[in-house]
């Protein structure tokens, strides 16, 4: 069994986005639970570890309260959908206190806007007993005081949208999508505030030069209007090559709209111009900030599939966007982006993070910004997170599963785990990564994929959960397009990779693309783990329901508890890799 103990004291003040503990209260010693927070604007991750847990047979999980509470009220119990006896009927929750979370962690959706800026009080409490006579072990419980991150902080802004078709919480919102009022409502709760990362871009540029390299150009609810009604010049390179002209009818409607067709450019030379950014250019073609992410300008980029987008105020950051995107306006060759990529940029300081740019193509001998991934991955020291569309590089993959088998925490997210051996040939690169992805899913639910969810899996009492939106094809959908990889983001030195590329042979070598490194910023790392783990819980869930009995029901006892406990399970690795113990 394991009776060891954290012997540390949690002792950090509260900061806006603090990703490790803020003001945590009877952390680690005689045995009590020790509490971490990783945060994002719209959500609180609470990490917590019982060390003792293990040595009680009536363990039945955690009871987590809430002060200020919801709507007003002065404390709440986060919810817990599953009681001891199933769901509710109703698809209503039951609060923790009755029905307590058998997870090591769990997070506070519940966070509005206007709770940004503002700290709540969080006590985390061990539960043990009978189901039908719970005992609230107050003297072993932690308290956690946390700061909701704003969304744009020390000159960064970050948004992550919701991008959660399949979902409960979707489904009682929006029980009917067939009108495009209803559409519209229902892609501006899915994106989460991102729909707004252009206009309020545009809104603070005020007249300013916008200059951008966009892949696809096709949302008219939100960014196409805010392009034909923005007050300064425009211009933008756009994807045009092969037969993919999707931006095409966008690019249009602006110069219809009496925009110079001399200011746009399309991209016809890489396999895929794949980038998707924006630069404000101020008095004296000064740059003055970027906008940039994995988030493609269309309705579905910013609704439906999972991304992120950072704006950074770095004049520094934005005037290496804006001489990539002049570079691409000419439309060089292949080889000539091949040939004038120069590696990873300077280090430089924007706000709280160090960062630094590697914009691909690189030439089919090198691999250097992909390398850089794989030896962080090699030197992590406690956990590596991968959420990818589809990544094929098998040399990541091999050192994002080896951390695994290192005894690290390795949790991994792509859009979709093959359902059957894939075919074609096990010595190129994508079929070898689908062989490897397989393998890896079938041993192990390190890794998931949202793919493995069908509609008629919904458990009993739940309400059903849509796949596809309506209209949309399901060979082509995609619920993942995040591209990062995030290593210790629980510790004190985290390093954040993320941008447009897939983490793939194209990326590396055929594609315009965009990579960022984010370096000596637990904040924004503890937002991307916040976020990955919302995502990943979402569907590993889901993937489970095919699994599992189809009714879901709390444990009456410690049973529940026991794959946490035990040496190298996975369940184990995160909860003392998340809660510092």
């Amino acid at each position: 069994m394991t009776t060891k103990t954290a012997t540390h004291s949690h002792r950090q003040s509260a900061v806006h986005g603090q990703s490790t503990e803020t003001k945590s209260r009877n952390a680690g010693g005689d045995g009590k639970v020790v509490v971490k927070s990783y945060t994002s604007p719209t959500l609180v991750l609470l990490a917590y570890d019982w060390p003792a847990g293990d040595d009680h047979e009536d363990f039945l999980g955690f009871a987590i309260q809430r002060t200020p509470g919801f709507d007003g009220a002065e404390s709440s119990w986060l919810p817990n959908r599953i009681g001891f006896n199933g769901p509710e009927p109703d698809q209503s929750d039951f609060p923790s206190n009755e029905a307590p979370i058998q997870k090591f962690y769990w997070w506070d959706a519940r966070i509005d806007t206007k709770d940004r800026g503002h700290s709540f009080t969080y006590r985390v409490i061990p539960v043990t007993g009978q189901s039908s006579s719970l005992k609230l072990s107050d003297a072993q419980a932690a308290e956690i005081v946390v700061t909701v991150p704003n969304v744009e902080e020390q000159g960064i802004t970050s948004h992550f949208n919701r991008a959660v078709v399949s979902s409960q919480a979707f489904s009682k919102q929006f029980p009917n999508i067939s009108t495009p009022a209803q559409q519209k409502a229902a892609r501006a709760w899915l994106a989460n505030g991102m729909e707004q990362a252009v206009p309020q871009f545009l809104d603070r540029a005020a007249g300013k030069d916008i200059e951008g390299a966009i892949y696809h150009l096709t949302d008219d609810i939100w960014i196409i209007p805010s392009f034909l009604n923005y007050g300064g010049a425009v211009s933008l390179a756009y994807n045009h090559t092969g037969k993919d002209h999707t931006s095409d009818a966008a690019i249009k409607k602006l110069e219809d709209a009496g925009r110079p067709a001399n200011l746009f450019a399309p991209r016809t030379h890489a396999s895929i111009m794949h980038d998707k950014f924006l630069v404000r250019v101020g008095a004296a073609d000064h740059a003055e900030a970027v906008l940039t992410g994995s988030a493609n300008f269309t309705s579905e980029g910013l609704s439906a599939q999972a991304n992120v987008l950072h704006a950074f105020e770095s004049p520094q950051l934005a005037k290496l966007y804006l001489d990539r995107k002049r570079l691409l306006d000419s439309d060089p060759g292949l080889s000539a982006t091949q040939k004038d990529e120069e590696g990873w940029s300077d280090e430089m300081k924007v706000g709280d993070a160090t960062i630094r740019v590697f914009f691909p193509p690189e030439g089919k001998a090198t691999r250097v910004s992909i390398d850089t991934i794989v030896e962080a991955v090699k030197a992590a020291k406690h956990s590596v997170l991968l959420c990818a569309f589809d990544p094929t590089d098998m040399d990541l993959l091999d050192a994002v599963f080896a951390a695994s088998d290192a005894g690290l925490m390795m949790l991994a997210l792509v859009n979709r785990v093959p359902s059957g051996q894939p075919k074609g040939d096990p010595s190129r690169g994508d079929v070898a990564a689908k062989i490897a992805i397989l393998d890896r899913a079938e041993k192990s639910d390190e890794i998931v994929g949202f793919g493995a969810f069908n509609a008629g899996a919904a458990p009993t009492d739940f309400a059903p959960e849509r796949v596809l939106w309506p209209g949309e094809s399901p060979k082509i959908m995609v619920r993942v397009h995040h591209k990062f990889v995030v290593i210790d983001a629980e510790g004190e030195n985290p390093v954040v990779f993320t941008g447009s590329a897939n983490f793939s042979g194209n990326s590396l070598h055929s594609n315009d693309e965009n990579l960022l490194q984010i370096t000596q910023c637990p904040r924004i790392a503890g937002m991307y783990m916040a976020e990955f783990l919302r995502l990943y819980e979402h569907y590993r869930a889901r993937i489970k329901s095919d699994k599992e009995p189809k009714t879901f029901k709390l444990t009456p006892n410690s049973a529940w508890s026991k794959k946490y406990f035990t040496p190298g399970a996975p369940e184990t690795k995160a909860r003392q890799a998340m809660a510092g113990t």
